[in-house]
């Protein structure tokens, strides 16, 4: 693994960990925390299963992430029309790395997610907020849109709670984002941790292939296929998985009613 700038990651019983690491400026991205995120989630998806099961995304310091970084945003301003477009471009490949990831994704929010913060925390599988957290898709008070976190925002939230949030601006906190849907749930630290516990032993009680190809399942599902191809492959996919090593161990497993291998050193 690279060493990074402007983020750090780390494995520990098989839980990766990505920590934005700019807490001076509340972890705000530029251009080369988004190379790095897309570096890190690149490298992510070569490992396997005996060395990685769940992805953590969080911030240190004070805050998840305020946003883009202003400096950088200043510079951005006096780019031309296709230096605009693919750094932006680099954004939306940046989400759709979180988005896509192999293994669970997990967000753990706190502070603040401003802007494009929000494209992070919802291309993640579950997210986690603290319930003091301050969430605003900002854009348009400065005259622009939340362009490239959208696809990932109304996966979540839907089209009607998207205008809300999205054409207002508005703030709102972990509570107010957990009954959006933006965040799974929203607790106080301590709960947070103990929520955060519960749900890695679960994920890590499950098939890790079972897992990453039903993250797969749900991406095709809502992306990629049409009706009739969902029937198709669908029927291919439970198939091969009944006769794969690890669907063949947890069948037996359930009936023998004991645990299934990769539960062992979990």
């Amino acid at each position: 693994m690279k060493e990074f700038k402007t983020i750090e990651f780390n494995i520990e019983n098989k839980i990766g960990t990505i920590t934005l690491n700019r807490p001076g400026i509340h972890n705000a991205f530029n251009e080369v925390m988004i190379g790095e995120i897309i570096d890190c989630f690149e490298e992510i998806e070569t490992m396997n299963y005996d060395t990685i099961r769940v992805v953590i995304l969080k911030g240190k310091g004070k805050s998840f992430c305020a946003g883009a970084d202003l400096k950088w945003m200043k510079g951005v301003a006096n780019y031309s029309y296709q230096e605009n477009y693919l750094e932006s471009y680099k954004l939306s490949m940046c989400f759709n790395a979180v988005y896509s990831c192999k293994f669970p994704t997990i967000a753990m929010v706190h502070g603040a997610a401003i802007g494009g913060a929000n494209g992070l925390l919802a291309a993640c599988d579950f997210v986690l907020a603290h319930k003091n957290t301050v969430f605003s898709l900002s854009e348009v008070k400065i005259g622009i849109v939340p362009a490239c976190i959208s696809p990932y925002v109304m996966k979540r939230v839907g089209e009607y709670k998207s205008k809300e949030l999205m054409l207002t601006g508005m703030r709102f906190n972990g509570k107010e984002a957990q009954k959006a849907g933006l965040a799974n749930w929203s607790f106080g630290e301590k709960k947070l941790k103990e929520k955060l516990e519960d749900l890695i032993s679960k994920l890590k009680s499950s098939g890790p292939i079972a897992v990453s190809t039903c993250k797969q399942l749900l991406y095709d599902v809502e992306n990629v296929w049409s009706h009739e191809q969902a029937m198709e492959n669908t029927a291919k996919m439970i198939a091969e998985l009944r006769q794969s090593d690890e669907g063949q161990e947890g069948m037996s497993s359930f009936l023998e009613k004991r645990k299934p291998n990769w539960t062992l050193d979990n």
